[in-house]
């Protein structure tokens, strides 16, 4: 896994919806086929990445609040990112 895969997978995500990220388990595991060494490097810059770019960053298990409702990340999800607010 190179640092071009994961920027890239970035802005593939960012343009499939730049306010609300999420990252399966199924998605990294299984169709990118990253092993569990290369899933949390992934992780470590995904979340570095959103964190420097006004992101609120959630992993398994953590609790959320999204559109009014608070949620927790699924066991099947490793990561969540939401676009915070500008005020």
């Amino acid at each position: 896994m190179t640092d071009k895969f994961i920027f890239d997978y970035i802005e593939l995500k960012e343009q499939e919806n730049s306010e609300f990220i999420r990252y399966s388990y199924y998605e990294l595991k299984i169709k990118s086929n990253l092993t569990d060494e290369e899933i949390n490097r992934f992780l470590t810059v995904n979340r570095d990445y959103f964190e420097n770019h006004n992101y609120k960053v959630y992993f398994t298990g953590a609790r959320y609040e999204y559109k009014g409702g608070f949620q927790n990340v699924q066991a099947n999800e490793l990561m969540i990112a939401i676009k915070e607010e500008q005020e």
